[in-house]
This record gives C-alpha cells, sequence and structure tokens, in this order.
C-alpha cells in the first residue's frame, strides 16, 4: 500500500473541541487536480471539523470511515491504536521520539502493524527550526481568551473595563475579526483609559518562541508601552505617588519580557548569570522572579518551556507571601499549559468552554468561579484549535509540499532530508535515527533508580554520572552520546530524563557510564567532552540547536569515590559592546577546551595541556547590546555596567584576574585606576598615552601589568616590526629604512562604488583622520605634510607578494615617533608609516575637500528652521545658479565641468570620479537634509554613514605590510625583510566577524592570557615591543588562525 498515491484524513477523536485538520479542501484540490503524484484523497466523515464533508467532495475528495484504500493517511492528533492499519503510512504529532512511556503503546503498535510512522514535530529546516507547528496560533487564541477573562474577573473587583466586551477566540468567524475585536477595546483604553485602581497593568512575557510571539501579537494591538525589567520598580514607584481616586484614568499597558536572566541568580554571589551554565547546571542557582519579577505584574502570560530540575517561576509558598505583601498580580495566562510546572499552583488543565479557575493562595483552594480572593487561572492545553480554520490553513500550505513526496514513498532514501529525518518507523522497523528509542526503554529510569545495584553499569570496575542537557532528541545527539558510549566498549543505564516539548527546548539525560578498564572510561568522557566541545573549525556555527552541555560526576571504582581531576578557574572582564568584543571572548572563552588544545599549546610548556578554564564576562553600558555579543559563546556572560558607577566597577574587577578595555580610550584611565586599587591587570588595544603612562609607577607597586596597544594598530604592527628588527640587531645589522602600511579595507568584491571604501562604524573619525598633519623621514630627510593637503600627498603602492592590489598610501601622522620607540631612530634614514586605501581615493576625498564638503563650521543654509534639499545644498557649494531648482537633474558631466571651472580639480578623470561620488551618495536629491546638519561635514557624514555602510553579506579586508632593510657588517649584503598580515571578515551561517573586529579583538585577548598563564612578569605600563610579550603572541596569534606572511630578500 505504501506509496500508491492514495491520500487519507483522519477524524480527530480525541478532543471535541479539536476541529483542525491536516488539509484543507483547498489543499486537496491542488493536489488531486495540480499534476502531483497523489490520485485519491478519502477524508473520514466528521460533523465538528471546521470544513464541512460537502466542501472536500466539492474537489474532487471522497468521504468514507473506510481508510484501507490509503498508503499514507495523515492526522494532527494521535489516532486510537484500532485505527492503525497494517502496511500504512502514517502522520501526525506522535510524541514518541523521546521516549516518552505514555506514547509507547502506540509506538508498538506501529512497529507491530509493518506501518510507517512520520512525525510533524521531527520535520525541521536547514537552521533547525521546525516546520510544522501551531505555537503562534496558541499564543494568539490564550492571550485573547485570557483578555476576556480579564474583564470578567475586573469587574467582580469593582472595576469596569473595556476587556469585558471580548468574547473568547472561538466565538470569532476569523483570527481578522477577533484581532479587530482587541483593536477596538485597545482605541476605548486609548481614549477613556483605565481605573487607576488597576493600573499600571503590567502583562509579564515569559518565554522567546512562537507561542511568546504569538501571545504579543495580540497584546501590541493595545496601547502599550515594553519596559525593561529593571525598570519594573520605577513604574510602580511612578504609580504610587498618584492619588487613588476614581476619576484618574491611564490610558495605555505595560508589557515586560523576561528571559532566564531575570528569573534566577548564581548560588555564588561572586558569579554572573551565564545561560549556557544555568542550562547545564540549574542547580547552581536560586529562583528570583518572585523578589524582583512578581511583585510588579498585573498579569503572568507564561509562554516558556520548563522541566522539573530547574527552579520553578512562582511556587505556592512564593504565592502567599506575594499576596500578603499586597502584590497587584491579578491573573496567570499559562498557555504552555504545564500542570504542576513552572507555577507549581496550575495543577490541572482547563477546557476551551470552562478556560479559567481560581486559585486562593492563603488558603490553598480552589474555585470554579470569578469571585472572591486570589487569582484566576487560564490553562486551556488545545488552544490552537479555537483559531481552527487560520490554523489548519496555515499548517496545509506547509504540509501539502510534503503530502507530494509522501503520497509516492516507498523508499524513504529517495526523500528530501528534512522529510527523512523526520521517519521514525519505515515498514514496521525503526529507522538509524531512532534506534535509541529501545535502547532508552530497556535503561528504564524508574528500575535503576529503585535497584541500581543490578544495573549493568555497576557491574563494570569504573562508573561515573554523566549529566547531558541540550537539543539530545530532535537533533539526534543521544544517538551520538550513546554511540560513543558502546562504540568504546563502556555501558550505560538511564538514571534520569526530562524531554523537551518544544523546538527550542533543551532536554536533559543523566546516565551512569561504566567501564572495566579506566582508560576506556577517560577516552568515553573526552569523546562526549569533543561532542560538547565542537572543533575550532566550528567555533562560529556553535548555535544552541547543535550543542550539548556536559556534567561529569565522581569516578566510582569498587566503590570509592574519586574526583575526577579538576582545572583552575580564571575569570576575565571585558568592557565595551563593540565588534571587537566578540572574538575576544570567543578566544578566551575557548582556552582549555579540547577546541583550543592546538593554539592553547603555544602558551602551555613542554606542551602539556593546560589546566585552566576561563570564564568571560562582558559589561556593557546596556544590557541587550552585552547579551548580544555573548549569544552562543559557552562560559560567556553578558552584564550591564556603566565604568562611571566606582561601585559597580569596581564589584566586578573585584570577582576577576584580568580586565580587558575596549572602552574608547578616554575611559581607560578610569579603568587602569581601578585596576591598580585591586591589583588586577589590564589589557588594552588603545595607544598608551602620556595619562597612562603615569601610572608606571603606581602599577608596579600594585604589583599589575597595564598592557596596552594590544591590538592591530597599534598591536600586531609593533610585534612584527620589533620582532623583524630585534632579529637584525641580534646578527648586528643596522635598520637603514623601516616603512609600515596597514589599512582597513573592503575586500575587493566589496568595494563597489566610487571610493572603493566603506565604513563599519560612524565616519566622522576616519574624515577627521584624513585631515591630521604627518610628519616621516625619507633618505634622511624630515618631510612634513600639513593637514589640508594630506590627500595630496598621497603615493601609487603595489606590494610584490599581492599585485592584483591597486593601492595607495597616506602619511600617516608622526612617524618619527616610531623611530624612537623602535629604537631605530640614529640608524634608519627613512621611517614611514602609512594608511593604505585603493587606488584613486584620495584623489576624491581632497576634491570633496576643496569643494568644500568637509566644512565643519555652520552653514548659513542649515540653521534656519526651513531645511534646504541636498540638491540646492549642493548647488551652493557648487555655485550653481538655477532660477528653478527643482528643474531637471544635472548629471555627471555637469558636475564634472563645475568642479572644473572652479579649479577643485584640474584633471578631468578625477573630477568625473567626483561627481560619480557626489550623485552615489545622494547628494543630488531632492529631499529635505535632516535638522541634525548644521555644517557641510555633518551632511557628508550623514550620507556617507547611509551609503557607505557593509551589507549583511559583504566582507571586509586588513592588510598590514612592513619592509625593513637591513645593513650588515662589511662582508654582509644588504637584506629586504618583508612581513604582511592580509585578513577577510568570514561570515558563517549569517553571522559576520569582521576582519577588523577579528586582527584586533585576538591580540586583546592574547595579552590577557600571557598575564593569565605567567608568560608576562614584567609589572608596570608595557607595550608589545619586547620579545617577552611579542614572541609567544606572535605565535599564539598564527596557531589561532592569523596568518603573517614573512620573506626576506
Amino acid at each position: 500500500m505504501l506509496g500508491n498515491g492514495v491520500v487519507g484524513i483522519l477524524a480527530e477523536s480525541v478532543n471535541k473541541w479539536e476541529r483542525r485538520a491536516p488539509l484543507t479542501p483547498s489543499h486537496c484540490a491542488r493536489l488531486l487536480h495540480g499534476g502531483t503524484s497523489v490520485s485519491r484523497i478519502i477524508v473520514q466523515p466528521s460533523t465538528k471539523r471546521i470544513h464541512h464533508d460537502a466542501l472536500y467532495q466539492e474537489v474532487g475528495a471522497e468521504i468514507s470511515e473506510d481508510l484501507s484504500q490509503c498508503g499514507l493517511i495523515l492526522g494532527i492528533k494521535q489516532p486510537k491504536l484500532e485505527m492503525i492499519l497494517p502496511d500504512r503510512a502514517y502522520a501526525f504529532f506522535s510524541h514518541t521520539h523521546k521516549a516518552q512511556k505514555e506514547n509507547m503503546p502506540l509506538l508498538d503498535k506501529i512497529l507491530a502493524e509493518r506501518a510507517s510512522l512520520y512525525d510533524y514535530e521531527l520535520i525541521v529546516g536547514d537552521n533547525g527550526k521546525r516546520l510544522l507547528a501551531f505555537g503562534k496560533f496558541a499564543g494568539r487564541a490564550g492571550m485573547i481568551d485570557f483578555l476576556r477573562g480579564l474583564g470578567q474577573r475586573f469587574l467582580s473587583l469593582g472595576y469596569s473595563t473595556p476587556f469585558l466586551s471580548l468574547g473568547s477566540s472561538y466565538m470569532y468567524p476569523s483570527l481578522a475579526a477577533a484581532k479587530a475585536a482587541v483593536i477596538s477595546v485597545g482605541e476605548e483604553v486609548a481614549t477613556q483609559g483605565l481605573p487607576l485602581g488597576i493600573c499600571p497593568l503590567v502583562f509579564v512575557f515569559t518565554g522567546s518562541g512562537n507561542v511568546c510571539s504569538g501571545a504579543q501579537e495580540i497584546f501590541k494591538l493595545l496601547p502599550h508601552t515594553f519596559v525593561d525589567p529593571s525598570r519594573l520598580c520605577d513604574l510602580h514607584k511612578a504609580d504610587t505617588d498618584q492619588p487613588r481616586h476614581g476619576s484618574k484614568r491611564i490610558f495605555q499597558v505595560y508589557g515586560c519580557v523576561v528571559t532566564a536572566q531575570d528569573m534566577v541568580e548564581p548560588k555564588n554571589p561572586m558569579k554572573v548569570f551565564d545561560k549556557t551554565d544555568y542550562y547545564a547546571h540549574p542547580e547552581h542557582y536560586n529562583p528570583v522572579f518572585h523578589e524582583k519579577i512578581a511583585p510588579y505584574a498585573s498579569v503572568i502570560v507564561n509562554c516558556m518551556y520548563w522541566e522539573k530540575r530547574f527552579p520553578q517561576l512562582l511556587s505556592q509558598k512564593q504565592m502567599q507571601d506575594l499576596v500578603r505583601k499586597g502584590c497587584p498580580l491579578v491573573g496567570i495566562a499559562d498557555i504552555t499549559c504545564d500542570i504542576g510546572g513552572s507555577i507549581e499552583f496550575v495543577d490541572r488543565t482547563t477546557s476551551i468552554d470552562s478556560p479559567f479557575f481560581r486559585y486562593d493562595p492563603i488558603m490553598d483552594s480552589y474555585h470554579d468561579d470569578m469571585e472572591g480572593n486570589g487569582v484566576v487561572c487560564l490553562a486551556v492545553d488545545i488552544l490552537p484549535t479555537e483559531f481552527a480554520k487560520e490554523a489548519s490553513q496555515h499548517f496545509g500550505n506547509i504540509l501539502s509540499q510534503f503530502v507530494i513526496h509522501l503520497a509516492s514513498a516507498t523508499d524513504i532514501t529517495k526523500l528530501p532530508a528534512h522529510l527523512r529525518k523526520a521517519c521514525i518507523a519505515h515498514g514496521g522497523v525503526l529507522t538509524s535515527l531512532y534506534d535509541y528509542i529501545p535502547r532508552m526503554r530497556n535503561s528504564d529510569s524508574e528500575d535503576v533508580s529503585e535497584n541500581s545495584a543490578n544495573s549493568s553499569s555497576n557491574k563494570r570496575k569504573y562508573n561515573i554520572l554523566v549529566s547531558l542537557s541540550g537539543h539530545l532528541f530532535d537533533q539526534f545527539l543521544i544517538n551520538e552520546a550513546l554511540d560513543i558510549i558502546e562504540a568504546a566498549g563502556g555501558s550505560f543505564h538511564l538514571v534520569n530524563c526530562h524531554v523537551g516539548q518544544s523546538a527550542k527546548a533543551v532536554s536533559f539525560s543523566e546516565l551512569e557510564v561504566g567501564a572495566d578498564d579506566r582508560a576506556v572510561l577517560d577516552n568515553i568522557i573526552d569523546s562526549l567532552t569533543s561532542l560538547a566541545n565542537p572543533t575550532e573549525h566550528d567555533k562560529f556555527v556553535n548555535q544552541d540547536s547543535s550543542k550539548i552541555s556536559l556534567k561529569l560526576g565522581k569516578v566510582q571504582e569498587n566503590g570509592i569515590e574519586k574526583e575526577p581531576d579538576q582545572k583552575k578557574k580564571a575569570a576575565v572582564l571585558i568592557l565595551g559592546a563593540g565588534r571587537v568584543c566578540q572574538p575576544a571572548a570567543e578566544m578566551l572563552s575557548s582556552f582549555g577546551r579540547p577546541s583550543s588544545s592546538q593554539w592553547s599549546k603555544t602558551l602551555s610548556e613542554d606542551d602539556f595541556e593546560c589546566e585552566t578554564d576561563v570564564e568571560v564576562i562582558v559589561g556593557s553600558l546596556y544590557l541587550k547590546d552585552a547579551e548580544q555579543i555573548v549569544e552562543g559563546i559557552p562560559n560567556v556572560a553578558g552584564i550591564q555596567l556603566d565604568v562611571m558607577d566606582h561601585a559597580n566597577l569596581h564589584k566586578y574587577i573585584s570577582q576577576v584576574d584580568i580586565v580587558i578595555s575596549l572602552l574608547p580610550a578616554s575611559c581607560h584611565i578610569i579603568v587602569a585606576n581601578a585596576c591598580i586599587e585591586l591589583k588586577k591587570h589590564l589589557v588594552t588595544a588603545s595607544y598608551v598615552d602620556s595619562s597612562m603612562s603615569m601610572l608606571d609607577d603606581k602599577a608596579k607597586e600594585a604589583g599589575i601589568t597595564i598592557l596596552g596597544e594590544m591590538g592591530l594598530d597599534p598591536g600586531i604592527d609593533h610585534m612584527m616590526a620589533m620582532k623583524m628588527i630585534n632579529q637584525a640587531h641580534t646578527r648586528k645589522g643596522k635598520i637603514k629604512s623601516f616603512t609600515s602600511y596597514c589599512g582597513g579595507l573592503p575586500s575587493p568584491e566589496a568595494a563597489n562604488n566610487p571610493l572603493a571604501y566603506k565604513f563599519s562604524w560612524n565616519p566622522v573619525g576616519a574624515i577627521r583622520a584624513g585631515r591630521n598633519p604627518a610628519t616621516y623621514k625619507y633618505g634622511g630627510e624630515t618631510v612634513h605634510i600639513d593637514g589640508d593637503n594630506l590627500y595630496d600627498s598621497a603615493t601609487r603602492l603595489r606590494l610584490p607578494d599581492f599585485p592584483a592590489f591597486a593601492l595607495e598610501c597616506l602619511p600617516n601622522r608622526n612617524s618619527l615617533l616610531y623611530g624612537d620607540l623602535y629604537g631605530i631612530a640614529s640608524e634608519a634614514s627613512t621611517v614611514f608609516r602609512g594608511t593604505l586605501r585603493y587606488e584613486g581615493f584620495s584623489e576624491i576625498m581632497g576634491t570633496l575637500s576643496r569643494i568644500g564638503l568637509f566644512n565643519n563650521v555652520a552653514h548659513s543654509l542649515l540653521v534656519n528652521e526651513q531645511r534646504p534639499t541636498f540638491r540646492e545644498f549642493l548647488f551652493e557649494l557648487l555655485k550653481v545658479v538655477s532660477e528653478d531648482p527643482d528643474g531637471p537633474l544635472i548629471g555627471e558631466n555637469d558636475i564634472m565641468e563645475r568642479i572644473l571651472t572652479l579649479g577643485h580639480s584640474k584633471d578631468q578623470r578625477t573630477a568625473m570620479n567626483t561627481a560619480k561620488t557626489i550623485i552615489f551618495l545622494g547628494l543630488l536629491e531632492q529631499t529635505e537634509i535632516p535638522v541634525s546638519c548644521k555644517s557641510a561635514f555633518d551632511v557628508v557624514c550623514f550620507r556617507m554613514e547611509e551609503r557607505l555602510s557593509y551589507s549583511n553579506e559583504e566582507k571586509d579586508m586588513v592588510l598590514l605590510h612592513h619592509e625593513v632593510e637591513v645593513e650588515y657588517p662589511e662582508g654582509h649584503i644588504k637584506e629586504k625583510h618583508r612581513a604582511t598580515l592580509l585578513e577577510f571578515g568570514k561570515t558563517y551561517d549569517g553571522k559576520t566577524t569582521t576582519a577588523m573586529a577579528l586582527t584586533v579583538g585576538v591580540p586583546a585577548a592574547v595579552g590577557a592570557l600571557l598575564l593569565l598563564t605567567n608568560k608576562i612578569q614584567t609589572r608596570g605600563v608595557l607595550r608589545p615591543i619586547v620579545p617577552e610579550v611579542y614572541t609567544p603572541a606572535l605565535n599564539t596569534i598564527q596557531a589561532y588562525g592569523i596568518k603573517l606572511i614573512e620573506k626576506t630578500e
């Protein structure tokens, strides 16, 4: 029967409210008449299905109780066991792939009837997200139902509100009609307001998936403001200042989205919250939701997945305490319907026709009415079916595409990967991806817990308890873990297991692993550790869905417990939230893990494995920025930290071993003084200025190192230069010429504008740098370049190793300082440092400067309330007189002629390229210049930031090149030494790490690691120009993957 092209649709029999269908009549029509592999569709009759039988008949489907002719049978929920026919393929939500005990009879029936089973829950895309789900509809329906109940509850408390006019979701003919009703309620709130006695009306949302998204979608139809969790207290303080009388009204509601970080805190007060650590070791955390969030919530909309090993969101005792303290909590919409779960007193489900119960915490009693004390709770477990029409349409839109393949499938190996992986059983046999199920069933947790002495693992000489958490089942990681154990010759027993019930939820398993040989057990542990810590090549694709967290217990040998080897712990605080922070955090957090084994050897003696794990804290002025940086990086936590907050800054610095400041240079002195006071090492990527140099004695007295200039430029440029110079001096050579070029550029394919340049930050600093004066020494002569002439001093440059790059260089500030810094001032006749750009950049920028576009004096046209257009302003600068400024646009040739006529350029080619740049930047557009622009400089910076930014797919490039000419004593010829770094930005799974961030962040992290591993013994203020720093630093940087090319002629 498999693959015969006949599709059956089951009549749902589990719940009277289940009106959804896997395929609507319109889907059936397309399948039957669209030239697909589906030849017939047989629908079991149902008088409650959202689409009645006649509609299916009209499109050519057949109505029959008998589905025996169908090769593929579709449903929504699990069918009754007697409905499973032999040699058929079934598709529905089976809830069997995690070996759930209550659903094993269904799986056994499938196997006994030689049937095939496809589970909708397992059909996932390349990104690991489920393709078939109803989550948003649950959130939408649950939110509407609760708003209706909220109106009834407020009425019982003596308040009339607009919510009272809402109906339940199922009462509306469509989702659009239900939304229209909510919008109408919102308009009444906005115009008539809410009674002050129930305000501020705060809705707290938990969770981050489709359910929460759907609930918030409805909430946002009301006039609202979202509040950060840390500001909830302030919201209520402001409200308590208002007099509580009936005439005062509030015209909006408030929303607050909380995450795990708002629900728990580490038991160890010296630790900060780490999401990865929390998921792996929730026993290390205490619940705080009842203290920090719940006291200010009017409504809790619970949309998160929870399992027993995590602290509860609210317990009965906590709820009692909140009520006694006058908590404003009115109700709980438990849309997840997690009975006895994260909200302890939600111990029952409710139905669509009776969706609420009232819980009285003081009396610990339950009631079916809205009157009396306590909170009202919604706990409906079948919410999506309230929008049965839209939910079925959404579901069938996707499923119908899969049915085309499944209806004719006899060989599952020929199915698309996402369907093949969703096949739990084929022809009565479990597929290879799910062969762990009998292993999990055979290792019954209850039997083991009751009689662990008889478990096979305990018969082994060596045993260890291994805790695994992550997407063990939906990403098949449990298969890999069990294969590792068995392939090595070990055995296991399942001690405990909790399975995630959604695509984003993680699962947890405790396994007792045993082996008769300690080396075998160690090999198993190492392999499981590698599974939990992907290789260096995968560090950019370490997404939550493809990782597991690992916790190891104590090794037992003949009943004697032994602690596994403990690694030393170290902590680093990174201050800042720019792009540079991420690669620094990634490198530090991977130190000591198997993935870092190669490059970390450069920091250990005699190739011994590093014995230190590094925990990283990233502190930013804004918490969201820090959280964005640390997302997906293990052992890294993000915190809110203002360096101007003396107490908080000292609090976090006191908890770590090293501080890396990637803040603006002006902030370093504040951090440095705090580090000296608390005796903590400091690393920065900025220049060591006079204020920092003055701290040298204080740093030495405190016994700390302040290591500055550990970035790219300054940083790697110093290290490469000093390595070459000291090598020459060791051989008695003298440096006759030192030239250095460095530039951050678009990669060639991204250099797709007339300037061949792009900004990854605000262009103000880069443009101002182009007007700095420069000094250098060439052939024994000192050359000074005035800032106004810097662009005109640019020279063409070709590098021998990269002849395809058409480059130019501009002198970079005072190069003579580096002659002194590098100790070559007295011997080198040429000392030059330059900034690299693609050829033609300086000619265009110089012309733009002469036009007046870089003038930062307030312009008369830009100080009036009436704003000119960009075109009018350009006409003013080019002295174009037009009777009709809104007339036909002038073009490139017209602008070129004006540039030549006004003498801003003498070269026609340069003038034309400048004209193209002006048009590309939008300076001819007839749109008004923003009020924030007061000068020509403001205008051009505004446009450059808009038009010269990188897209998500584009990459940048860093090029650093040194050339050193060495003259040796008599008898030796001159040598030219070259050292080059060429690095491109990297994009993995849509996430880009820029080359600039990598080459600045990695050296800063290396500086911290050198201090952690005691490679740097010198105290005081240092630069990386001594072998103690640059030798191990360069070795580690190259081992990490940033390649340096060195050549000698």
